[in-house]
C-alpha cells in the first residue's frame, strides 16, 4: 500500500503523522520506505537524525537523474537509506528539492515517483510519501505515485474551509492521473477535548460526511521530545496516550 499524507497547510503534523505511523508498520515487521518530498526534511530528519547531515543521496538525487540522460539509470534502491529501526528505510529529503523544481516541472517529469515505486516491486510493503505544503510538482507527483491519500486536520476553522478546496484538487488529481487515488481519511491532530471549538469544528465535518478517522490524536508536549531526539513515539514511550493512539489509527487503516 502507498500513501501520501497531504496538506497545503504547513503546521499541520504530515511529517509527524507520516513518520510515526510509518515507524509503527515497521515495528510490527512491515517492510516500510518513506520518501520525503519536502524540501525541509523534517520527516528524514525525524528518522535518521544527524545522519541526514552526511549528503546521503535521497529524492532530490533521484529527480536530478530523471534531467539526464545517460546509459546507465541508477536503480531507485541506489536513493534509499537505512534508518536506525529495522524494516524502516527513507528517501531522504534536501534543500536541492527547491533547486530542481521548476527544471522538473517544465521537463513534465511528473509521473517519475510512479515509476520509479513501481520498480522496487514488492520490496515493501508499505510505502508513506510526505509533502511540501503546497500543490506543486512534488505534491502532484505523490498523489500520482500513490493508493490512498491522508489529510492531517489541525481543528480550527481556516483549516476547514480551505479543506473543501484540497479535496478539490485530489478530485482532480483522480480524474487526470491516477482513477486509482482514494481519500482514506482526515486524520485530526492536536485535538484538545475539552476546548469548545474544535470539537465544533470536527463535529461538523463529520457532519457533512467527510471520511474523518478515528482515534483522534491528542495534543501532547511529548512529541517535541521525540522530534528532538528523532525517536519516533513507539520506540520513546510505547505506553504514552499519544503513542496508543497512532497504534489504533495505524491498525485502523490496516483494517485490524
Amino acid at each position: 500500500m502507498r500513501r501520501v499524507v497531504f496538506n497545503q497547510k504547513g503546521g499541520v503534523g504530515k511529517s509527524t503523522i507520516t513518520s510515526n505511523l510509518a515507524a509503527i508498520g515497521a515495528e510490527r515487521g512491515l517492510r516500510t520506505l518513506v520518501v520525503d518530498l519536502d524540501a525541509q526534511g523534517n520527516s528524514s530528519r525525524y528518522l535518521l537524525g544527524d545522519a541526514v547531515e552526511q549528503g546521503l543521496a535521497g529524492a532530490a538525487e533521484f529527480f536530478d537523474t530523471t534531467l539526464k540522460f545517460t546509459l546507465r539509470n541508477p536503480a531507485t534502491s541506489e536513493f534509499i537509506v537505512e534508518s536506525p529501526w529495522e524494516n524502516l528505510h527513507v528517501m531522504p529529503a534536501s534543500p536541492l528539492l527547491e533547486e530542481l523544481h521548476s527544471k522538473l516541472e517544465s521537463r513534465y517529469k511528473i509521473y517519475k515517483l510512479r515509476d520509479a515505486l513501481n520498480e522496487l516491486g514488492d520490496t515493501y510493503d508499505l510505502v508513506w510519501i510526505d509533502t511540501p505544503p503546497a500543490l506543486n510538482f512534488y505534491t502532484r507527483s505523490a498523489l500520482i505515485a500513490a493508493q490512498a491519500c491522508l489529510i492531517p486536520f489541525d481543528c480550527d476553522d481556516f483549516s476547514r474551509r480551505a479543506l473543501y478546496g484540497l479535496l478539490d484538487s485530489v478530485k482532480e488529481i483522480q480524474a487526470d492521473h491516477n482513477r486509482d487515488l482514494a481519500v482514506e481519511g482526515i486524520v485530526v491532530n492536536q485535538f484538545q477535548p475539552r476546548a469548545a471549538l474544535p470539537k465544533r469544528t470536527v463535529q461538523e465535518l463529520v457532519d457533512e460526511g467527510l471520511p474523518v478517522l478515528q482515534p483522534y490524536l491528542s495534543a501532547s508536549v511529548k512529541i517535541k521530545e521525540s522530534h528532538e531526539l528523532s525517536r519516533p513515539m513507539i520506540h520513546l514511550d510505547p505506553r504514552h496516550k499519544l503513542t496508543q493512539e497512532f497504534v489504533a489509527l495505524f491498525d485502523a487503516l490496516q483494517g485490524n
